[in-house]
């Protein structure tokens, strides 16, 4: 059985006030992106995608389940199949969520930890063909 009271890295991290930071920073990326900005439906609003953004990785990270509350289980491959990720657009996604992970205040653990985690992810949700990449084959700086 989990330790209930050891603190998850949702609270390690500072909240649902690190996830929207990281977020807007992200998004700020993305919409100077040619290759990204027109993906996403509401553009060039964002205020929904960062929402739901925020929501999902907050929850992942061991904070409220307000997303599945709103929007059911997260179904990532599912929600993304309609737009085309290929190997530009996952590796054009992972350049704006690293530097904005490279942003946060959270220490080095924390954002290789973050790292570890969306690189993969980008990599699961691609949907078009090229070769996959792993954590040890992305720059870092």
């Amino acid at each position: 059985m989990p330790d209930e009271s050891a603190p998850t890295f949702y609270d390690a991290v500072g909240g649902m006030a690190f996830f929207a930071e990281l977020v807007d920073t992200f998004y700020a990326g993305v919409a100077e992106d040619d290759v990204l900005a027109p993906l996403y439906p509401e553009y060039p609003d964002f205020t929904g995608a960062r929402h739901r953004l925020t929501l999902f990785l907050a929850q992942y990270w061991g904070g409220p389940t307000t997303y599945d509350d709103e929007r059911g289980h997260p179904r990532l491959r599912m929600r993304h199949f309609p737009f085309p990720v290929g190997p530009l657009q996952r590796d054009r996604w992972l350049l704006h969520m690293a530097h904005a992970v490279r942003a946060s205040n959270a220490d080095a653990t924390a954002q290789q930890t973050l790292l570890d985690y969306f690189v993969p992810a980008a990599e699961h949700l691609r949907n078009d063909t090229g070769l996959p990449i792993t954590s040890a084959s992305y720059p870092r700086s």
